[in-house]
């Protein structure tokens, strides 16, 4: 899916004062990209992704997802959403948690993975009568993220998925992210506060300012996977893109 932002902003109105969260920014996302968001706290990342789930309104520019708005894209249950709440429904089953987009809005005419195939994909088949309070943190990551790809969405927006859980097992989701994104060919827009794990996974990594968020600077990521954290390549683009954040 090619995602178009066009002079792009989102002022929150409160009782006596308007906040600026992001200003305006444009930025043309090609098929099947992916695209890393850094910045500092507040900087209005989780809101951009947010106007692109069509769960805020801009207060200005446009959004355009394969040509049509988020609106029309969210309701044909093109856009997939995982944070770092899991939100698992705890009397479900794991299978049940994955097959449930199945049975809210399903669109027949995508074809997508079987729920039983992405417990397969997401080394989840043994687990499938499990209940989520049983599982540990990435476990239960793991079933969001099955459930994510369960209508076949052709647009992946991950807002800081797994900046709760433990470095190895940050390190393991997010290798199952990339091999997942190279077999299925979405587009995806992550945000993350982890510059490296960025470069591990971006073919473009976009920095944003403090508040009003706006577009500091753009780096492509030309480096084959998998990428060596202590390559001197991406400890050279690491260091790039800190002084981008500190400029």
């Amino acid at each position: 899916m090619r995602v178009v932002l066009r002079n792009l902003s989102k002022t929150f109105n409160e009782r006596r004062s308007a906040l600026e969260a992001l200003a305006p920014i444009s930025l043309d996302i090609a098929p099947g990209e992916f695209v890393a968001f850094v910045g500092p706290s507040g900087c209005g990342k989780s809101t951009l992704l947010r106007l692109i789930a069509d769960q805020l309104v801009p207060s200005t520019g446009e959004i355009w997802l394969d040509s049509q708005s988020p609106t029309v894209q969210r309701a044909h249950k093109a856009i997939g959403w995982m944070a770092q709440n899991p939100a698992l429904l705890p009397w479900a089953t794991v299978l049940d948690n994955v097959r449930l987009p199945l049975h809210v809005n399903r669109q027949h005419n995508r074809a997508a993975p079987t729920p039983e195939a992405l417990l397969a994909l997401t080394g989840l088949t043994e687990f499938a009568t499990t209940y989520p309070g049983t599982l540990s943190g990435g476990m239960q990551q793991r079933v969001a993220l099955a459930r994510t790809l369960a209508t076949g969405a052709r647009l992946w927006l991950m807002d800081e998925p797994f900046a709760a859980l433990d470095e190895l097992t940050r390190e393991a989701l997010t290798d199952e992210v990339l091999r997942l994104w190279q077999e299925v060919g979405a587009t995806v827009l992550w945000v993350t506060h982890n510059i490296t794990e960025a470069i591990r996974l971006a073919n473009r990594l976009v920095v944003m300012s403090s508040r009003p968020g706006e577009i500091r600077a753009v780096f492509p990521v030309p480096l084959p996977y998998a990428r060596d954290a202590t390559s001197p390549e991406v400890i050279a683009l690491v260091r790039d893109v800190r002084k981008a954040l500190a400029a």
